[in-house]
């Protein structure tokens, strides 16, 4: 399947920690970078956070970095989003999004949506204070 498919999302405290899982296929043939993004009720889907498998590169928006980790199990086609450390503004609709870029810098320069072809269906995460 192209389509992505998203999992793990639920409600935590503040401080807590949450493992997003997104499951696709396709890599190195039709897609070599995912990402994920996340919208708020009100705001513009923000990217926050992408892999390059086949070089295990990661890129972070500064507004996670040190708390959120992207990471891959390629026996299942599958990446992960552990996030920790979690905050009530992380509040969000998580999107996982799959894309090929010719130039694989551009796993992580091109983080924004328009840039970004195949999406899941989005998984909820709620952070209370």
């Amino acid at each position: 399947q192209v389509q992505p498919v998203e999992s793990g999302g639920g409600s935590v405290q503040a401080g807590g920690s949450l493992r997003l899982s997104c499951e696709a296929s396709g890599y190195g043939d039709i897609i070599n970078c995912v990402a994920w993004f996340r919208q708020s009720p009100g705001k513009a889907r923000e990217g926050v956070a992408a892999l390059y498998p086949s070089g295990n590169l990661t890129h972070y928006v500064d507004s996670v970095k040190g708390r959120f980790t992207v990471s891959q199990d390629n026996a299942k086609n599958t990446v992960y989003l552990e996030m920790n450390s979690l905050k009530p503004e992380d509040t969000a609709m998580y999107y996982c999004a799959t894309e090929w870029f010719p130039i694989y810098s551009d796993c992580g320069l091109r983080l924004s949506d328009f840039n970004f072809a195949h999406w899941g269906q989005g998984t909820q995460v709620t952070v209370s204070s």
